[in-house]
C-alpha cells in the first residue's frame, strides 16, 4: 500500500467546537420532539417524564439498566479488537473533551434522544421503528460504527422496553445518561492519560 492509499488519521476537533456542535444538535433534537409531541397530543403531560410515587423505582431501574449496558460495552472492548480500535478513533476525535463537558453532553444527549426516540417516535410509530431509527443513526463506515449501531440497537431495545414497562421516560433517560456519562468520561479520562 502506498502512502497515498492510507487514510488520514482523524484529527481532534477543538473541544469547544465539538461541544457546541453537540449541544446545538441535541437542543434541536429536543425542540423537534417537544413540537412533535405538542402538535400530536396538544400538550405534554408531566406523566410522560415521571410518575409518582414510582419515580424512585424508575431511577433505580434506569441506573441498573445503564450499568448493565456499560458492562456489555466493556466486555465488547475486552473481547473485540474493533471495539478497542473504535474507542481509539473516538478518543482522537474527542481529544480535549473536559470531564465536565462529558457530563453535560451525557445529560443533554440522554434527555434529548429519549424524548425524541422513545417520547415522539415510539409513541407515533412503535418501539420497533424507534429502535431501528436509533440504531441507524449510530451507523457509520467501518467495523467500529457497525459495532456501535449494534450496541445502539440493544440499548434502544432496553430503553424502549423500560418505557413500555414503566409508562414514562424517566428510567430510559436515566439509563441513557448513565451509558453516555460513563463512556464519555472513559474517553475523556483515557485521552488525558494518553497525552
Amino acid at each position: 500500500m502506498s502512502p497515498d492509499d492510507q487514510q488520514p488519521e482523524p484529527q481532534p476537533l477543538a473541544s469547544g467546537l465539538l461541544y457546541k456542535l453537540a449541544w446545538n444538535f441535541y437542543l434541536l433534537l429536543a425542540v423537534v420532539a417537544v413540537v412533535w409531541l405538542g402538535l400530536r397530543a396538544g400538550s405534554i403531560p408531566l406523566s410522560l417524564f415521571v410518575r409518582w410515587p414510582e419515580a424512585i423505582v424508575d431511577l433505580g431501574l434506569g441506573v441498573a439498566a445503564g450499568l448493565a449496558l456499560v458492562g456489555l460495552w466493556t466486555l465488547g472492548r475486552k473481547w473485540l479488537a474493533s471495539a478497542r480500535d473504535f474507542e481509539d478513533e473516538l478518543r482522537r476525535l474527542f481529544g480535549g473533551l473536559e470531564p465536565a463537558e462529558a457530563l453535560g453532553l451525557a445529560l443533554l444527549s440522554g434527555f434529548a434522544e429519549e424524548l425524541f426516540f422513545r417520547g415522539a417516535v415510539q409513541q407515533a410509530f412503535g418501539w420497533v421503528a424507534a429502535t431501528v431509527l436509533f440504531a441507524a443513526l449510530h451507523l457509520g463506515s467501518g467495523k467500529g460504527f457497525r459495532l456501535l449501531a449494534l450496541f445502539a440497537a440493544i440499548g434502544g431495545l432496553v430503553f424502549s422496553g423500560l418505557v413500555i414497562w414503566r409508562g414514562s421516560l424517566l428510567s430510559a433517560m436515566v439509563a441513557h445518561i448513565v451509558v453516555n456519562g460513563i463512556n464519555l468520561r472513559h474517553l475523556a479520562n483515557t485521552a488525558e492519560v494518553d497525552s
